[in-house]
This record gives C-alpha cells, structure tokens and sequence, in this order.
C-alpha cells in the first residue's frame, strides 16, 4: 500500500531540534546581554582607571564637594542664594537658569515662529516678502554672533542707571537691565492668586469639553470669551471685593543701581532674544512646509462652506499640518535648550557657566562636576522628548 500524501511530508518534515541553543528568541537575548554587559565593563574599566589616576596623583573624588561652601555669588538666582551656600546648591541654580532661559526661548520662539510661517504664506506680497527677508537672514548668521549683538551692540549701548529709559516711575530701561514693580501679597491677597489658578484650572477643563462637544455635535462654544472672564474677570472681583489686598514695590534708584521690584538681567534678555529669534527662522520654515502639505482640496472644501480664511486656517489647515510639524519642531527644542549653553559667553549664570566653569575651577573635579551637567542636559532633552511625544500621539490620525 502507498503512503498518502500526509504520511509523505511527515516523514520528509526534519525532526524539531530541542536544543534551546538552536532557538532564535534565546540567541538574541543572550547576544543582547552579551553585548550590554561588555558595554558596562567597557566603561566601567575606563572609570576606575580614571579615578585610580586621580588618586595616585592625590586629586579627591566622590561627591563630598557638594556639601561645601561654595564662596562666590551668582548674579541671577530663583532661589535663596549667597556666597555661604555650598556647591550643590550652586548647582540647583544653574540647573533653574538654565530651566527658565529654555521655557522662555521655547515659549517665544514658538510663538514667533508660528506667525512667520503663517506670514510667509500670506497673500500680501509685503507681508510675505517680510517673512522671507527674516527667515533668511536670522537662520544663516551664527547663533553666537546674534547673541554678542544683542548684548553687545542693544543692550550694552543703553544709558545708565542715572539717565534711565522710564515709563512714568514705575519702568525702567538701562544698562544693568529692565525694572518693574514686583507685586507684594498682603493678607487676603492668597485668594486673589487661588482665584487667577482656579480660572486658568476651569479654562482648560472647558477647552477639552468644547472640542469634545464640536467633534460630536459640530456646534462651537466661545471658550476665548469664557476663559478671558475666568482668567481675568473673576481675579479682579476678588481683588476688588477683598479690598485690594495686592500691593505693589516699586523699584528705586539707590547708590548706583534700582533696588526692589523685579528686573530683568541684560544677559537673560540677550539670550533669551537671541535664541528665540534664530530659533524662530527655522520654526518658520516648518511650519510654511508642513501648511503646504496640506492638501488643497481641503482649504478649498472649507472655504466652499463659507468659512473665512482665519478659521479655514485654525480649524482646518493647522491641525492636520500639526502632524507635519511636530517631529522637527521637536528637534528644534532640543537644539534650542542645547544651545544655551552658550550663554557662557556673555556671563549668563546658566548651568555651564555658574556649575561647569566656576565650580569646576575651584573643585577640580571634573568627572563628577562634568558627568552631572552631561546628565541635566541628557534628562531635559528626554524630558522634552517625552512630552512632544506624548502631544504628537494625541493629534496623529487613529487608523480603524
């Protein structure tokens, strides 16, 4: 009798090996631990012999240098800070300048960059040739160049303290930066501040519930004018209501500097200007390709239901160009916190200058004192990553 067909390619099927060193799923993973745990003895060899030369040449190592005393002051801090605070927490403060120069260039860049990518669309021929004429000037001179400008060329140009720019005597523009009345909370004055957090809370949790409700009944809610009454509105009838319970401290020329209020270093402004403009130039540019990539069938669409330009671009256009745009606006946030490092060069006590340079240079130990700013750079570029990663995954299109 002859085998079947079922019987034949049975006997022809080879016999399944049980041999786990045959398996591909275990290959891999032991080739992957192989290849970590070499890694890890890599650096690990090229540590110790770091530290074991230190210390044959009697260099200290470790990190017992954050607890003493730093001795030099730091010219802007958002903390409490003088020169008996040790080095850990001269390092807290350049972490937060660092921190606050990155949020304000980001906020101002994207801002600004967003306009002149929109601008640069426009069908008014000055409007757009204004656009251009920027885009390509500030994105091809050097970002270290437009810094010494600004500082340099603006802001070190301005009169003195004594023959200060003023706004009735309450402002004031010099040399050693911008003067404003800092705002003092007397009591009752913690209401006021929970009122303002309150409004800008509900604001949000609004916004999310009218564009739930556009996208399932397609009417819109003025949420612009709801926020404005809740933002602004509200605040101002507890203020009023409380007696005015906010004062304000105004600064005041003594010797030959303003004491009180708030000010604003020429250093941080330099930065901060110079990295927000150049980073604008090429904000701009992704945004003008990633509208262009939107098809224009769609403006057409919206535009034949009556919509004008303003809302065919907001509610149409920006939207599905937003997953254009956020990958590389993405690099460009990173390049931009990366890039005030070089704040360095004009005196602004960022991390580099204030933890890196001056910390360093009294320590000696540049291991730690570099391998620490390494890592507050590495962690805020993450950090931003995760967070620009987390937004492009809510405005991707979900594929059913």
């Amino acid at each position: 009798m002859k085998p079947n067909n079922n019987q034949v390619a049975a006997q022809a099927k080879p016999a399944k090996s049980t041999n786990i060193l045959y398996n591909p799923t275990f290959r891999s993973v032991v080739f992957q631990l192989i290849a970590v745990l070499a890694l890890l003895a890599f650096f690990y060899t090229i540590v110790n012999n770091a530290l074991t030369n230190l210390s044959s040449r009697g260099i200290a190592t470790g990190f017992d240098f954050l607890s003493q005393e730093a001795g030099f002051g730091i010219g802007l801090s958002l903390v409490e800070y003088d020169e008996t605070h040790t080095y850990g927490k001269t390092f807290i403060v350049g972490l937060l300048n660092t921190a606050l120069v990155s949020v304000l260039g980001i906020v101002f860049a994207t801002v600004l960059g967003f306009v002149m990518g929109i601008a640069r669309l426009s069908s008014n021929w000055l409007v757009s040739r204004f656009a251009a004429v920027y885009i390509e000037i500030f994105r091809n001179i050097p970002l270290l160049l437009q810094i010494f400008f600004w500082y340099f060329a603006v802001l070190q140009a301005l009169p003195s303290p004594r023959q200060s720019i003023s706004i009735g005597e309450a402002v004031f523009l010099n040399v050693r930066g911008l003067f404003f009345p800092a705002p003092v909370l007397n009591e009752g004055g913690s209401f006021v501040v929970g009122a303002l957090i309150l409004g800008i809370i509900a604001t949000i949790v609004i916004s999310i519930w009218a564009k739930n409700k556009q996208r399932l009944t397609g009417q819109q809610t003025p949420v612009f004018r709801i926020g404005l009454g809740l933002i602004v509105v509200l605040p101002m009838v507890v203020y009023l209501v409380l007696g005015m319970p906010i004062s304000a401290e105004y600064p005041v020329l003594k010797g030959f500097n303003f004491k009180g209020g708030i000010s604003i270093i020429p250093e941080l402004a330099a930065l901060t200007l110079a990295l927000s403009i150049y980073t604008a130039s090429f904000i701009a540019e992704i945004v003008r390709s990633g509208i262009n990539a939107v098809n224009h069938g769609q403006t057409e669409a919206a535009m034949s239901l009556g919509l004008p330009r303003s809302k065919t671009l907001k509610l149409v256009v920006i939207p599905q160009a937003m997953r254009i745009i956020i990958p590389p606006l993405t690099s460009q946030y990173l390049n931009l916190t990366k890039n005030s490092s070089l704040a360095m060069a004009i005196g602004y006590p960022d991390l580099v200058s204030v933890f890196a340079g001056t910390t360093l240079n009294q320590v000696g130990q540049a291991i730690e004192v570099i391998a620490m700013t390494m890592g507050v750079y590495l962690t805020l570029s993450l950090l931003t990553s995760a967070l620009m990663n987390l937004y492009n995954r809510k405005v991707a299109l979900v594929e059913r």
